[in-house]
């Protein structure tokens, strides 16, 4: 049996995890934007002062980078983002609310199986081993698409807690059937990996 890394018990984990939870919600309220994300796209909004028009903002989305801002002034967001998207599919717009105007952009991700730990890279970053599904819209995803991503947010989960993944019990399970039903065979110097 492999060596398993010491993990702290179960209070002091959920501890840890607030206490994570709470510096990455810090961290994320101090941007001057708000971002959210499904498995296959991601929307950003940013407030604008209301008197300004589309015009007045300087927008420039590509596969890989993001820049956007008022014109003639230092860009709210501007980096290279940490995957790429499809340009086509993703946009920007400027919207009206009860406080003022907002920028949205939205978009839509090339990997529809990744998620981003932050917007662009220079950004900080969100722990995203800890998405759980309700938040990320899985009953959107058509079937095979669905099962794959909970089977992959399965596998993180246990190697996190140090188990076997999926994969690795189906072969222990198909291992253990094959051994009771050959049990002439002798199994005592077989490797398993």
């Amino acid at each position: 049996m492999a060596d398993k890394a010491a993990s702290p018990p179960p209070e002091e984990r959920e501890k840890l995890d607030a206490e994570a939870k709470k510096n990455e919600q810090e961290e994320q309220s101090k941007l001057p934007y708000k971002w959210t994300q499904t498995i296959t796209d991601l929307d950003l909004t940013a407030p604008i002062p209301a008197n300004l028009k589309g015009k007045d903002l300087d927008v420039k989305i590509t596969k890989t980078s993001l820049r956007a801002g008022i014109k003639g002034q230092a860009p709210i967001i501007e980096g290279t983002l940490p995957h790429s998207i499809i340009v086509d599919d993703s946009a920007w717009t400027l919207e009206t609310t009860s406080s003022g105007k907002e920028l949205n952009i939205h978009f839509d991700k090339a990997n529809k199986m990744e998620w981003w730990a932050h917007v662009v890279t220079s950004a900080p970053k969100i722990d995203t081993s800890k998405i759980s599904p309700e938040n990320s819209k899985l009953s959107d995803l058509d079937g095979e698409t669905r099962s794959m991503v909970e089977k992959m947010m399965y596998d993180q989960r246990q190697k996190e807690m140090g188990k076997p993944t999926s994969d690795e019990e189906k072969k222990a399970e198909l291992m253990k059937k094959f051994q009771l039903q050959h049990p002439e065979m002798d199994f005592s110097n077989a490797k398993m990996g």
